[in-house]
């Protein structure tokens, strides 16, 4: 945060030595204070006319792809729509490399985006024999064909009558009835994984069907006969059969289900959607949720001009962002709460005396006054169904999504309201702080929506080869809570705030690090964690605390930056690395984190320092085509185009205040 505990201030001006005001150090002074400045000013010019900001959210071309095939499937084809997006899936596609479409920038081929790729074009009208298509189909195959795609995808093909139903995991609308205690049971998974189930179990007990007006498919992308597909992966240890056995006895026993049972279970599945449907902002806010809803309710007989199924469509229609060269993609959500936050946070301190002044002050005011009537206060979400007796009190990643609001969010927007206006709105952040106190897991950490969501054996049904069913706490949300927690000081907070400490030292990776779920990857947990204990009574100079300072300096590239590629998702000897390139966002970080632990005026910050200055475009902005987070690590990635906006426009205004301050103390120290 752009504040701090006296603690906190103490150990950084303690550390930090006062070299005077050199002529290299006054350049360089000036050369900070312009890229401040032309930061600033294009974050500014980026806040909307009410007072938020919301970056595009991109991810892998599987989003876009999918809206050509939904409007297929319910036979509401937008041509031009497809067309332009059909232009887009073609820039995307790696046609000096792989020929398929990857998860990510730079990433390796998938299967599974390429199958869905290759099958939107072909609706579209692209010839299967053209040049990008041949490449498409060849890569494909050479990994194995499309038999070889992931659950979801296939599923898609059951749909548009590619593979047999019998191809795909046995996901009943009666699990709706199971009870509570069965090993199986829908508060056992993560938000963003109930509403993606619930309605695919009423297409997938109906065996709904695509419409697929033009009656395209693409058996070409086989390599055996898709009637003998059976779409299960091996079974890799004992859970794994055992949950192969159960999927198997399930499919057999199918036939004998009573039809009243089957009815009974899919309106359990209706009654469960429908309140849940939240609007203009979508089932879940996501937008594969959104999509498997708006098909669920045409197959429950819902007209297209019901109500529900016409706010359901304007929901999947916002989600579209149409690029400069006309060309239009689909976003799997939107993030503006968690833009706002942090856009609001960077402008503190960045007037031209490093202060707040009176425009950045107007713009976080603005952007506050947007924030506050957000936070939910009345609605108890499904979270509430562990943690009943909680008051609610949190906000959401999107422009609402009551059920679901967001632990990261909401610790983050507390900390920024707390720290910019604490006089103004002291009511919200209590709230916000009871309702994360209440939202703390059994071991001490944090999750992203629920309490103790770890039922982590539920991975291993045949159905999750994804292998994010649900959603355990993790190392960069605890960090985060840590802050809120810090900033207020509470006496009452103290028990849970020692129990986060004790998780995050048993969390830490044996080389310092720590992992990040919610952004790439260990060098971004490491940020989080160490920016949560600068706020705490922790000692920063604990030799636990200091391996991760070591670390990450030792992650520091020759050019003074750092960069991380999602490949450390799956193989962690990559961790801290993109090949020797540096991004901004992971230079913020990086330097972020070293400063909360007190190393302001260290070479490893300065240099850091310097490669941001350096490598600042133009028009205030740090460019890059990274993906800089998960969405589920190893199978889905994102692209946040805000954070080469606002967070390496953060750690210059951090440097700038901490400097000036260290230098008129006069303190002395090791960096």
């Amino acid at each position: 945060m752009s504040d701090s505990t006296p603690a906190m201030e103490a150990r950084e001006r303690s550390r930090a030595p006062n070299a005077g005001r050199t002529k290299a150090a006054a350049s360089g002074s000036r050369a900070l204070d312009r890229a401040i400045a032309r930061g600033r000013a294009a974050l500014l010019a980026l806040q909307k006319d009410d007072g938020h900001w919301c970056f595009e959210l991109e991810a892998d071309c599987t989003i876009p792809a999918e809206y050509i095939l939904m409007m297929h499937f319910m036979d509401e084809i937008d041509v031009d729509l497809e067309k332009r997006i059909a232009r887009f899936l073609r820039a995307k596609q790696v046609l000096d490399g792989h020929g398929g479409w990857p998860l990510y920038h730079g990433g390796a081929l998938d299967v599974s985006c390429t199958v869905k790729c290759y099958y939107a074009l072909k609706l579209v009208g692209d010839n299967a024999d053209a040049p990008h298509m041949r490449r498409a189909r060849d890569a494909v195959l050479a990994l194995g064909g499309a038999a070889r795609s992931n659950v979801f995808t296939k599923i898609m093909l059951a749909q548009f009558r590619q593979i047999p139903w019998h191809g795909i995991p046995f996901m009943p609308a009666e699990i709706m009835l199971l009870p509570k205690w069965f090993p199986f049971h829908l508060d056992k998974v993560s938000y963003w994984s109930r509403t993606v189930m619930v309605p695919l179990f009423i297409l997938m007990s109906r065996r709904t069907e695509a419409k697929n007006p033009r009656g395209i498919g693409i058996r070409e992308l086989f390599t055996v006969d898709p009637s003998e597909e059976r779409g299960y992966l091996p079974a890799r240890g004992t859970l794994s059969r055992i949950f192969l056995a159960a999927d198997k006895m399930g499919r057999a026993v199918e036939p004998f289900v009573a039809r009243v049972l089957r009815e009974r279970s899919i309106r359990r599945a209706e009654q469960w959607l429908l309140p849940r449907l939240n609007g203009e902002d979508g089932l879940g806010g996501i937008f594969p949720a959104m999509v498997n809803a708006y098909e669920a309710l045409a197959e429950l007989g819902y007209p297209p001009d019901h109500p529900a199924r016409v706010t359901c469509r304007k929901a999947l229609q916002k989600l579209l962002v149409q690029r400069p060269d006309g060309s239009v993609y689909c976003q799997p959500c939107v993030s503006p709460i968690w833009d706002t936050g942090w856009a609001a946070l960077a402008l503190l301190r960045s007037g031209p005396r490093g202060n707040t002044d009176a425009v950045a002050q107007k713009a976080v005011d603005r952007a506050l006054e947007w924030l506050a009537p957000l936070q939910e206060t009345e609605l108890k979400g499904d979270w509430a169904i562990h943690a009943p007796k909680v008051p609610p009190g949190g906000w959401a990643f999107q422009y609402r999504n009551a059920y679901y609001p967001d632990l990261d969010d909401t610790a983050m927007v507390a900390a920024v309201f707390h720290v910019a206006a604490a006089d103004r709105y002291p009511d919200r952040v209590q709230r916000a702080a009871d309702w994360l106190v209440g939202m703390q897991s059994s071991n001490g950490a944090f999750g992203a929506f629920d309490v103790d969501n770890d039922y982590l054996y539920l991975n291993k049904i045949p159905f999750a080869d994804h292998g994010a069913l649900c959603d355990p706490p993790t190392e960069d949300v605890s960090g985060r809570a840590l802050i809120i927690f810090g900033l207020l000081g509470r006496p009452g907070d103290r028990e849970a705030v020692r129990r986060c400490i004790e998780y995050l030292k048993a969390s830490q990776q044996p080389d310092g690090s720590w992992w990040g779920r919610w952004g790439t990857n260990y060098i971004y947990g490491t940020w989080s964690v160490l920016s949560g204990l600068a706020y705490t009574d922790e000692d920063m100079q604990q030799p636990w605390i200091r391996r991760a300072v070591d670390w990450l300096c030792s992650k520091q590239n020759a050019d003074g930056g750092w960069g991380e590629g999602n490949d450390s998702y799956a193989d962690p000897r990559l961790a801290g690395e993109l090949d020797g390139n540096s991004t901004g966002y992971a230079t913020a970080w990086a330097v972020l984190g070293l400063m909360a632990a007190g190393c302001v005026r260290s070479p490893a910050v300065e240099r850091g320092i310097a490669w941001l200055v350096a490598h600042q475009d133009g028009d205030g902005i740090w460019q890059d085509e990274t993906f800089t987070a998960p969405g589920f690590p190893r199978v889905f990635y994102l692209k946040y185009h805000g954070y080469s906006v606002y967070f390496p426009l953060w750690a210059l205004v951090r440097y700038r205040r901490l400097t000036a301050r260290s230098t008129a103390s006069g303190g002395r120290g090791r960096g």
